[in-house]
């Protein structure tokens, strides 16, 4: 009965931590298919967000201060789909190194990276966190990037 119960418990303890394991890899396999849609301009990448995140910029200034804007998802969507057009005939993408996921609570991680801009010899701060839903989607439910140029209008 012992080796019986010692046994169990072994193979419980070894699934439980291959599930810990499935769900970073999870996340990490959400954000890289988020890249690519960001970086194929695909119209999917706004159903990537959750209505209420929280996007940030830090406009990284040339004398190296830093301003901080912050605004929601609905005018970041409207944003995006304006400047997709431009940044689709400049072929923009962004490119991601580093890349650290860290589980910052149940179901949720945060996706830590350096992103070069294409085009830039420069890398800048960047991290998403992402939460999975109970039906089981994952979503962005905040978003900071450090960038040399601003692009939210009058973020609040």
């Amino acid at each position: 009965m012992k080796k019986i119960f010692l046994t169990l418990l072994a193979i419980f303890t070894m699934t439980t931590s291959v599930f810990a394991a499935s769900t970073k890899q999870e996340a990490l396999n959400f954000f890289e298919h988020y890249v690519n849609a960001a970086n194929s301009y695909s119209p999917t990448i706004t159903s990537m967000y959750s209505p209420s995140a929280r996007i940030i910029r830090e406009v990284v200034k040339p004398d190296g201060t830093i301003v901080t804007r912050v605004t929601n998802t609905q005018r970041y969507i409207s944003e995006m789909r304006r400047s997709q057009a431009v940044a689709k005939i400049r072929k923009y993408k962004n490119h991601y190194s580093n890349i650290k996921v860290v589980q910052t609570g149940t179901d949720t991680y945060k996706v830590s990276s350096l992103r070069q801009p294409s085009g830039e010899s420069y890398k800048l701060k960047a991290y998403f966190v992402v939460k999975k839903q109970p039906s089981g989607k994952w979503l962005i439910t905040e978003e900071m990037m450090q960038t040399k140029v601003q692009m939210l209008i009058n973020a609040k």
